[in-house]
C-alpha cells in the first residue's frame, strides 16, 4: 500500500524543483476555492438577512383589510361597506380548520403627554397573540400585553423602542406612565430593537400598543381596522386565506369572489420569492466560483504532465521491478489530491477568516454577514475533490500506461 508519508515526500521533492510553478498552481487552488466558500458565504448571509428584514413585519402572516364590495350580491348592491367586529373575528378562530393564531387590530393617532412633553403616536388595540405574530420582542425587563390586561380592560401600554426614546429620553421607561387623553398609561415594555423593511401602519418602532379590550372602551369603536393571522404551517396560508374569505363572506353576506372586499396580504408570498431567487442567485455564485476553481485545477494537472514527463525513468523502472500499473496510478492520483488538499486547507482558512472580520464594517444590515456554513463547507469540499480527482486522473492514466521498456531509455 501506499503510504501517506511516502506520497508526501515524493511530492515534496517533484515539486521543489518547480517552485515558482507550483506557487502559481497552489495559488489558483487557494483563490479557486475562497472564490467558491466566499461568493456562497456571502449569498447566504444575503438571504438570512432579508428573510430577517422581512420577518420583521412578522413571521409569514397575513395581514387582512375589510374594504367595499365590487359586486352585488343576494339582492344587495355593490360598494357596500364590510365592518368586521371582535365578535366576527372571534368566530373565525372557531370555525377555522387550518388557522393557528388570529388577532384583531385598531389604530388610530392619540396624543401623549408628560408634564409639558407632548408628542402623537399611533397607537393599535391588539390581543396579546398579536406580539408574538409581528415579532414585537420586549426588551429586558419588560413584557407584552397578556390575557389579564385584556380581560381586566387595564390601562397598560408597549412601546416602540424609538418613541420610548424620544418621549422619556431613556431606552427602557419600563415602570414610568404616561397621559394618553386624561387617562394614565403604565408602559408594561418596550420593542427590543430590529430590522424591518416593511410595514402597514408605521415602523414598529415609532408606534405604540395596548390591549384591544381597554381601546375599544376607550374609544368606542366596533369595528376592526385590519386583523392579522397565521395558519399552521406556511404552506397552509393560501388555503387559509381562501378559507377566511368564505366564512366572512357567509357571515357579512358579500360574495365569495369578491376580491375587493377583503384585501389580503400574505407576506408569506415574499419568503416563498425571495427563497426561490436566492436558490437561482446562489446556483448562479456556485457556478461562478466552481468555473474559478477549475482553473486552478487545470493548472494543476499541467504540473503533473510536467512531473509525469520528468519522472519517465523512475516510472519505467518501478514498473520494471514489478511495479502494476494501479500502482503507478494511485501514487500519481495521490500526489495530485495531496496538492489540491493544500490548496483547499487554504483557501477554507482565509474564507474563514474574511467572514469572521467583515461583520466587523458595519455592512451587516445591508448585505448580511457572510457565513461559511457546514454545506458551504462541504459543497466547497466536494467541488475541490472532483476538480483534484479530474486534475490527477489523467496523467495518472498517462504515467500507468508508459511502457517500461521504452520508459527506461527516455
Amino acid at each position: 500500500m501506499l503510504s501517506l508519508a511516502n506520497a508526501f515526500k515524493q511530492l515534496h521533492r517533484d515539486l521543489r524543483s518547480q517552485k515558482l510553478r507550483t506557487l502559481l498552481t497552489m495559488f489558483g487552488i487557494v483563490w479557486g476555492t475562497v472564490a467558491v466558500s466566499l461568493l456562497l458565504a456571502f449569498g447566504q448571509g444575503l438571504h438570512k438577512q432579508l428573510v430577517k428584514t422581512t420577518a420583521g413585519l412578522g413571521d409569514r402572516i397575513a395581514i387582512a383589510w375589510p374594504t367595499r364590495t365590487s359586486l352585488p350580491f343576494q339582492g344587495l348592491g355593490k360598494g357596500r361597506r364590510i365592518n368586521v367586529t371582535e365578535e366576527d373575528v372571534e368566530a373565525l378562530q372557531k370555525e377555522s380548520q387550518l388557522l393557528a393564531a388570529i388577532s384583531s387590530e385598531y389604530t388610530d393617532s392619540f396624543k401623549v403627554h408628560q408634564g409639558d412633553k407632548t408628542m402623537a403616536v399611533d397607537v393599535s388595540g391588539v390581543t396579546p397573540v398579536f406580539g408574538e405574530m409581528r415579532n414585537l420582542i420586549p426588551a429586558e425587563g419588560g413584557r407584552f400585553i397578556n390575557s389579564t390586561d385584556m380581560e381586566q380592560r387595564r390601562r397598560v401600554i408597549f412601546l416602540g423602542d424609538q418613541f420610548a426614546k424620544d418621549f422619556f429620553g431613556e431606552p427602557n421607561p419600563v415602570g414610568r406612565t404616561l397621559m394618553l387623553g386624561e387617562s394614565p398609561y403604565l408602559v408594561i415594555g418596550v420593542l427590543q430593537s430590529k430590522t424591518q423593511d416593511s410595514s402597514y401602519n408605521g415602523r414598529d418602532k415609532d408606534m405604540a400598543w395596548m390591549p384591544g379590550s381597554t381601546y375599544r372602551a376607550m374609544t368606542g369603536v366596533k369595528h376592526v381596522d385590519n386583523f392579522i393571522y397565521r395558519a399552521r404551517t406556511a404552506a397552509e396560508n393560501k388555503r387559509l386565506s381562501k378559507e377566511i374569505n368564505t366564512l366572512l363572506a357567509e357571515r357579512l353576506r358579500f360574495d365569495p369572489s369578491d376580491v375587493e372586499a377583503l384585501k389580503i396580504w400574505d407576506t408569506n408570498e415574499e419568503f416563498e420569492f425571495f427563497d426561490a431567487f436566492m436558490l437561482g442567485f446562489n446556483l448562479f455564485l456556485g457556478i461562478v466560483g466552481s468555473l474559478t476553481l477549475v482553473v486552478g485545477g487545470i493548472g494543476v494537472s499541467n504540473i503533473m504532465n510536467v512531473v509525469v514527463e520528468e519522472r519517465t525513468r523512475e516510472i519505467g523502472i518501478k514498473m520494471a521491478l514489478g511495479a502494476k500499473r494501479s500502482f503507478v496510478l494511485r501514487q500519481f492520483l495521490l500526489e495530485t489530491l495531496v496538492l489540491t488538499a493544500i490548496g483547499g486547507i487554504a483557501g477554507l482558512a482565509i474564507s474563514f477568516g474574511l467572514c469572521s472580520i467583515f461583520p466587523k464594517f458595519g455592512l451587516t444590515v445591508y448585505i448580511g454577514d457572510p457565513v461559511v456554513s457546514p454545506p458551504v463547507a462541504l459543497l466547497t469540499t466536494a467541488i475541490l475533490g472532483s476538480v483534484g480527482l479530474l486534475a490527477g486522473y489523467f496523467p495518472a492514466r498517462d504515467a500507468s500506461r508508459l511502457d517500461p521498456v521504452v520508459a527506461m531509455k527516455l
